[in-house]
């Protein structure tokens, strides 16, 4: 489901921040996603980009952190992450947690496109549209994600040559 932009995202975030700074050694948060741009239509779960010391230091604290309520995925897909996320008592995702470690170019990439989607309305709009148009498709989950895959690296592509001017 997609939804317009909700002014409540930043708080949940804050709150979500306050919430693993307690639980983990962390160097830095950031709201990362769709729903750390204003004015973007997402779905509503809360996006966060964390950065450690190290992986292994946090691979060893996964029964803690599923004990406080997060799933616990490992890499899940991508070599050199950690994901976590946190459902609500139905099951709904509202938060996806990327942790890398220190100094990982992922940390710069997520940045640079969210910033670069904040400071370029128009950009924002072609990709809510895009999010918008493949929901009402029907597509599954998949589908959605892989419908994306092309605007979104050259998107990134273009954000990345934003930042390095």
């Amino acid at each position: 489901m997609i939804t317009p932009y909700n002014p409540a995202w930043p708080a949940a975030f804050e709150r979500e921040r306050q919430r693993l700074q307690a639980l983990l050694d962390i160097l830095s948060v950031d709201h990362i996603g769709s729903t750390s741009v204003p004015g973007l239509a997402a779905k509503p779960i809360i996006d966060i980009l964390v950065s450690v010391k190290s992986l292994a230091s946090l691979d060893k604290q996964a029964e803690a952190l599923r004990a406080s309520g997060y799933d616990y995925l490992g890499e899940h897909g991508l070599a050199g992450r950690r994901y976590l996320r946190r459902q609500a008592s139905d099951g709904t995702h509202t938060h996806h947690i990327h942790v890398y470690k220190q100094g990982d170019e992922s940390l710069h990439r997520h940045l640079v496109f969210r910033d670069y989607l904040r400071a370029h309305a128009e950009e924002r709009e072609d990709y809510g549209a895009l999010k918008r148009k493949l929901v009402e498709t029907g597509v599954d989950r998949k589908g959605y994600q892989s419908g994306k895959d092309d605007f979104v690296a050259a998107l990134e592509l273009r954000a990345l040559a934003w930042a390095a001017q």
